[in-house]
C-alpha cells in the first residue's frame, strides 16, 4: 500500500496486515493436518448423494429435486471442462434466467431472475455456496463472489432460480449457485488442462486423486490484459478427503482462492465501446484489487434413531482490498471477516407418504471495512462533499441463529407436496473506530447494536409422469428475505438516518413444466414466475442510497436440449424473457433522477439467449457453434438512456486423439462485434466495460491413470 500511494502504514493498519498475514498460513496448516491424517471423498452440505454413487448424474440442491417443485439447472462435468471458462459468466451465461455481466479482469455482477443488482443489493440477493457451505458469512457479501468459487474444476454447478431462503436462509433472494466438487472416485492418477490465448491469457488446472478416498486440485490463471495496464494473477486450490470419525461418515474439505489484478474502469461517452481503439484503454490505470480467501469444512453423517443426521461445522476467513475505480472519488476500500458456523439437519422417513427433514444453524462473523481518499476530489472549485482521509473505519460482529424444517407429502406416488417454514434471528454489534459525525456526504455512526428476525414459509406441489409419460408440472410459492448487508447498516450517507434500512422481502409464485419427449429425444425445463420485493436498498445514478424502494417481477424462461440427429447432431440452449419494473415513485432529488412506477428497471434485459449447435463428426471430433443474444436495456432508472443490445458467436472444435488424451480449440467473438459486457449510466456519464474483441484460445488436456 505505501509503495502505491506513497503515504506511510500506520501502526493499526500495520498490526491489521501482520495478523491478515499470520492467520491465514495457521488456519491453512490446521485445515490440511485435518485432511492428510485420514482419507476421503468431496460432497456438498445438503445434496442428497449416496457415499457410493458418483456425482453424474448430479442429484441437485435439496429442495429442488427433479421431484420436488421449483426451477433449477444444473451443469454437469462434461459441460464445465467443454466452456474451459476464463470467467465464471463464460458458463454460468448459458443457464436460462441467469445474467453474470463482465467487468474488468475477474469482476462481474450478477443477476438470477432480476436485474444486474450492485452495491448491498448484489452482495446479498445471491447465496453463494461451495459443497452446499456459504462461502462467506450473510452480512459480508462480494458483488464479485463467483471469483471465490473454484468453478474450473467442479463437477457440476447448481442454479436455483428464485427464492430459496425456506431451507438455506438470507441472501437467497433471488436464487443461489452452488459449485460441486468432482467425485474422488472418478479419477485414480493427474488430470493437467493446459491453455493458452490470443490475448496473452494461460491457465493451468491441475487434480489429483488416489481412485478411493483422496483428492486435490490447483488451478493458475496469469492474464496479461487486452486493454491497456492490465492484468490478473490468480490462483486456486483445493483438496477433499472422507474418513470415518467415531461412527460418522466424515468429508473434510479446505479451498483457498487468491487474486491479483489490475484493474481496467470504464470508458466514457455515448456509444464509446464501439470503437476498437477506445475500448482497450484504462481511463482507470490506478485502480486494482487484491484479495484472499480461505475456507474448510467437515461434514458428518450417520444414521441416528429415526432419521439420518447431518452436521457440517465450517470456518471461512476473508481479505481484499481495492480501488473504487467506479466511483469519482476514487476511494481505497479494505475489508474482510472471519467466521465460524454449525449447519445442522436430520432427515425422517416416516412411511412411504410422509417424510420430514429439521434443520438448525448457527453461526458468528467478525469484519471490518476501511474506506480511505487518498487524493483530493471534487465536481467544483470548493467542493467539500469528498474529504481527503478516512470516510469508514469500522468493526462489525455478527450472531445468526435458525430453525427450519419442511415435510414432504405423497398422497399419490405421482403427486408430492412440499411445505417449509424457516425464522432466522441476525444480531449486528457495530463499532466505529473513528470518530462519529458528517463529513461531506459521508456519516459515520456511532456505536449501536440491530437485529433482525426474518420468517420464509415456501409451498408447492408437483405432479409427475403426466399421462404416463416423462412430463412434470409443478406451481411454487416461496418468499426471499435478507437481513441488510453490514454496508448498508454503517457505511451511510449524509442524508441517511441510522437503523432506516429494513429486511428485504420477496415472494415469488411460479409454475413450470420439465421432462422429455419424443423418446428422450427432447429435453425440455418451462417455468413462468411472478415476484413482488419490498424494502428495496439502492444507489441511484449519482451513488445515493434509496431505501424502502418496492419492485415487480415477471418472466418465462426456457431451456431445451434436442438430438436432432442421434449422436451426430444436436440443438440446446436458454431463453428468457422478463418484465421487470419499479413499483414505487421517487420525485425529482438530490439526484436529479425521477423514478415513477412502471418504469422499467435499468440494467434488466427484456430477452436473453443462449444457443448451441453442436456436430459429432466422429468418435474422436465434434465442433460446435453458438451464439449469446442480450436484448436491449435502459441504463438509468428514469428510462431516458439506453444499451440496444449484442449477439456474439462462438465456436469449439475438440479433438479427442485418444482415451487420455484431447486437444480443443475455442474461439469467441467470432465477428470481432464491439460491444459491451456492462453498459451503465452514471455521474451524469454513459459509462461501458467493453466486451472482449475477437480471439482464440488453445488447449489440451491430458489423464495419467485412470
Amino acid at each position: 500500500k505505501a509503495l502505491r500511494f506513497g503515504s506511510p502504514l500506520t501502526n493499526g493498519e500495520c498490526m491489521r496486515i501482520f495478523q491478515r498475514l499470520f492467520r491465514l498460513p495457521v488456519f491453512l496448516m490446521l485445515s490440511y493436518a485435518g485432511l492428510i491424517s485420514v482419507p476421503a471423498i468431496a460432497q456438498g452440505e445438503q445434496l442428497i448423494i449416496a457415499h457410493e454413487r458418483k456425482l453424474e448424474p448430479i442429484e441437485v440442491l435439496g429442495d429442488r429435486q427433479e421431484d420436488h417443485p421449483g426451477s433449477y439447472s444444473v451443469l454437469d462435468a462434461e459441460e464445465i471442462a467443454n466452456a474451459a471458462a476464463d470467467h465464471p459468466a463464460e458458463i454460468l451465461n448459458l443457464l436460462p434466467g441467469v445474467n453474470i455481466e463482465m467487468n474488468s479482469g475477474q469482476e462481474h455482477l450478477i443477476a438470477i431472475r432480476s436485474p444486474v443488482l450492485t452495491g448491498g443489493a448484489g452482495q446479498g440477493s445471491f447465496l453463494i455456496l461451495q459443497n452446499g457451505v456459504p462461502t462467506r458469512a450473510a452480512a459480508f457479501g462480494n458483488v464479485n463472489g463467483l471469483f471465490e468459487l473454484h468453478h474450473e474444476i467442479a463437477g457440476g454447478i447448481e442454479i436455483v432460480r428464485g427464492p430459496g431462503s425456506a431451507k438455506y436462509g438470507s441472501n437467497a433472494v433471488h436464487g443461489l449457485i452452488n459449485v460441486v466438487f468432482p467425485d474422488p472416485a472418478a479419477l485414480n492418477g493427474l488430470a493437467l488442462n493446459v491453455s493458452g490465448s490470443t490475448l496473452s491469457r494461460y491457465k493451468t488446472d491441475m487434480q489429483i486423486g488416489n481412485g478411493d478416498w483422496g483428492w486435490a486440485a490447483v488451478s493458475l490463471q496469469k492474464d496479461l490484459g487486452w486493454r491497456d495496464f492490465t492484468g490478473v494473477d490468480q490462483q486456486k486450490a483445493s483438496a477433499s478427503a472422507r474418513f470415518d470419525f467415531i461412527g460418522w461418515d466424515a468429508v473434510a474439505t479446505v479451498s483457498g482462492v487468491s487474486l491479483n489484478q489490475e484493474t481496467a474502469g470504464f470508458i466514457r461517452g455515448y456509444k464509446a465501446y464501439r470503437d476498437s481503439d477506445t475500448a482497450r484503454t484504462n481511463p482507470n490505470p490506478e485502480a486494482y484489487r487484491d484479495a484472499s480467501s480461505l475456507r474448510a469444512s467437515i461434514r458428518l453423517e450417520r444414521e441416528l434413531g429415526p432419521g439420518t443426521v447431518t452436521l457440517t461445522p465450517y470456518a471461512l476467513t476473508q481479505d481484499m482490498e481495492f480501488r473504487q475505480h467506479f466511483l469519482p472519488y476514487k476511494g481505497i476500500e479494505e475489508n474482510g471477516h472471519d467466521a465460524v458456523g454449525l449447519m445442522s439437519r436430520i432427515d425422517i422417513r416416516h412411511n412411504d407418504t410422509l417424510s420430514f427433514s429439521l434443520g438448525a444453524d448457527a453461526s458468528y462473523a467478525s469484519g471490518f471495512l476501511i474506506e480511505t481518499q487518498p487524493e483530493p476530489f471534487g465536481f467544483f472549485p470548493g467542493d467539500t462533499r469528498f474529504p481527503v482521509g478516512k470516510h469508514y473505519d469500522y468493526q462489525v460482529d455478527t450472531r445468526t441463529g435458525a430453525l427450519w424444517g419442511e415435510a414432504e407429502w405423497r398422497p399419490h406416488p405421482d403427486v408430492s407436496v412440499l411445505a417449509g417454514l424457516r425464522g432466522e434471528a441476525h444480531d449486528y454489534d457495530y463499532m466505529t473506530r473513528i470518530p462519529a459525525g458528517i463529513s461531506g456526504r459521508f456519516q459515520v455512526a456511532p456505536d449501536r447494536s440491530d437485529s433482525f428476525s426474518l420468517l420464509t414459509p415456501k409451498l408447492g406441489i408437483i405432479w409427475q409422469d403426466i399421462g404416463n409419460s416423462a412430463v412434470a408440472l409443478y406451481a411454487n410459492y416461496a418468499r426471499g428475505q435478507r437481513a441488510p448487508q453490514a454496508s448498508d447498516l454503517y457505511r451511510l450517507q449524509s442524508a441517511q438516518v441510522p437503523g432506516q434500512v429494513r429486511a428485504e422481502t420477496l415472494d415469488s409464485f411460479e409454475v413450470g413444466a420439465r421432462g422429455s419427449i419424443l423418446d428422450e429425444v427432447l429435453v425440455f425445463d418451462l417455468a413462468a414466475y411472478q415476484m413482488r420485493k419490498r424494502n428495496f436498498f439502492f444507489r441511484d445514478a449519482d451513488g445515493l442510497n434509496v431505501p424502502g424502494g418496492k419492485t415487480d417481477h415477471m418472466g418465462v424462461e426456457a431451456s431445451a436440449d434436442w438430438w436432432l440427429v442421434p449422436d451426430i447432431f444436436r440443438l440446446r440452449g436458454a431463453a428468457s424473457w422478463s418484465d421487470q419494473t419499479y413499483a414505487f415513485n421517487r420525485p425529482v432529488g438530490r439526484a436529479g433522477e425521477t423514478i415513477i412506477s412502471g418504469n422499467r428497471i435499468d440494467t434488466a434485459p427484456e430477452w436473453l439467449a443462449d444457443m448451441q449447435a453442436i456436430w459429432t463428426l466422429s468418435d474422436k471430433l465434434e465442433v460446435s457453434l453458438s451464439t449469446e443474444y442480450i436484448g436491449a436495456y435502459f441504463t438509468n432508472a428514469d428510462n431516458s438512456r439506453t444499451y440496444p443490445g449484442h449477439v456474439v458467436f462462438h465456436a469449439r472444435a475438440g479433438w479427442q486423439i485418444n482415451e487420455t488424451f484431447e486437444a480443443y480449440v475455442l474461439v469467441r467473438n467470432l465477428t470481432d462485434l464491439n460491444y459491451a459486457d456492462r453498459a451503465d449510466f452514471a455521474f451524469g456519464s454513459d459509462r461501458y466495460f467493453p466486451g472482449e474483441p475477437l480471439n482464440a484460445t488453445f488447449g489440451i488436456r491430458k489423464t495419467f491413470g485412470r
